[in-house]
């Protein structure tokens, strides 16, 4: 990843490990916590691809195993994440634009839904039950009601930052010089120089002119022959 990605990545996901974990998960509401830092991971990964979204994915969720007050075991949640950065950046748009919500509003609901699934398999596998005490299904309806709630004030606006980053200076200053050269080639061939025996601009001009005064001096002496 550019090193532009990497800053806007980092910051992105740590304001929203901050704010989900000092705000949203202190609101107390029934079922599953709004998942703000799974909202930056999905606008990030629709704007960087299905490896960018799977490299942000694995570090966000790496940072929320790691960051307190985590009870789960490390790792846990850096898979899940990684897994849906790189399928929800297969739904990457071809020219980078959306037509419409419908399918960023899809991608937030599926995402919503796997993440939870993902994450209690997972827990499954590790001896963690502790899904089939609080009711998968009361998790899997709340955690993609809150997510589709919250993501239309939260994906936009990430996708937005991603693009306008995007537009690295660095690079709008070698393209630059590279159309200059690419002018420059340009003219230069329009002028008709060349080298290593090929036809000479100026010189092809000074030839054909030389060679319109022998043929005038040809033409007169001529006429004086007669």
């Amino acid at each position: 990843m550019r090193v532009n990605r990497i800053l806007l990545s980092t910051s992105l996901v740590v304001v929203a490990l901050v704010l989900q974990v000092s705000v949203l998960a202190r609101l107390h509401l029934p079922g599953a916590v709004p998942d703000l830092l799974l909202l930056t991971v999905l606008g990030l990964a629709m704007v960087y691809g299905h490896v960018g979204g799977a490299l942000v994915g694995f570090g966000a969720g790496l940072l929320a195993d790691l960051a307190p007050p985590a009870d789960h075991a490390a790792g846990r949640y850096a898979l899940v994440l990684c897994v849906i950065g790189y399928l929800a950046g297969l739904a990457k748009p071809e020219n980078g634009r959306l037509k419409s919500a419908t399918g960023p509003m899809a991608v937030v609901v599926a995402a919503a839904v796997g993440t939870t699934l993902l994450y209690a398999g997972v827990g499954a596998l590790v001896g963690d039950t502790a899904a089939r005490h609080v009711g998968l299904g009361s998790l899997l309806f709340t955690a993609a009601l809150y997510d589709l709630l919250l993501a239309p004030f939260v994906v936009p606006g990430i996708m937005a930052l991603a693009r306008r980053a995007e537009h690295d200076p660095l690079a709008d200053t070698n393209s630059a010089a590279k159309a200059a050269d690419i002018s420059s080639g340009w003219l230069s061939s329009g002028t008709g120089l060349r080298i290593g025996g090929q036809r000479n601009g100026f010189g092809g001009l000074k030839v054909k002119a030389a060679r319109a005064r022998t043929a005038r001096a040809g033409r007169i002496k001529g006429v004086k022959r007669l």
